[in-house]
């Protein structure tokens, strides 16, 4: 898995929820990315920095030893004032070792930090996101009853208005059948006057 650089965090998008009283401030997650961004940024700046100061450090090694290494050819045939420089070089080669191993040693402990800092915030989102997708798969859930408990309610209502329907065009077929029946039965009575 590659580490995540300053622009990772300050280009990562959120997919927003459905409900807009649901889910995160996006402000607050904003400010929040911006702070870890900031962060990544001073940590590389950092370590860049170290990588430049130990660079120097093992130029400096590197310069000592060669001239620790010419000291000797040339103190073979010179007084004993070249052989007092090459002691002194070889006093400074022991505290540029020492240096390089501090810089060293500061290089990985940042890095061992970066790592960890980076693991912790990743173990986070992770935990972050599979609490989002559940509360989501939840809210889905409660959803779908709900609308399944209403759609219920509706089909009864439904069937109701028809039962009703049926039973008033029963009634009124009935009565409009007795007001013809009284209309014909009064229509041959009184053609019998």
């Amino acid at each position: 898995m590659a580490l995540l650089t300053e622009e990772d965090v300050v280009n990562k998008t959120f997919a927003e929820t459905r409900y807009r009283e649901e889910g995160y401030n996006q402000d607050e997650v904003d400010d929040f990315l911006d702070e870890v961004a900031e962060t990544i940024k001073q940590l590389i700046e950092e370590r860049n920095t170290l990588r430049d100061e130990l660079a120097a450090a093992k130029a400096r090694v590197g310069e000592l030893e060669a001239g620790g290494a010419e000291a000797p050819a040339a103190a073979a045939g010179a007084t004993a004032a070249p052989v007092q420089t090459t002691e002194q070089t070889g006093d400074l080669a022991g505290p540029a070792v020492g240096v390089l191993a501090l810089a060293q040693e500061l290089h990985d402990k940042y890095v061992a930090e970066g790592r960890e800092e980076g693991d912790r915030i990743l173990a986070e989102a992770n935990a972050e996101s599979t609490r989002i997708i559940r509360e989501a798969e939840e809210q889905h859930n409660r959803t779908l009853t709900k609308l399944e408990q209403e759609r219920g309610l509706l089909e009864r209502k439904i069937s109701e208005l028809r039962d009703f329907e049926r039973d008033y065009r029963s009634r009124m077929k009935s009565y409009l059948e007795s007001l013809l029946a009284n209309v014909d039965s009064g229509h041959t009575s009184t053609g019998n006057i």
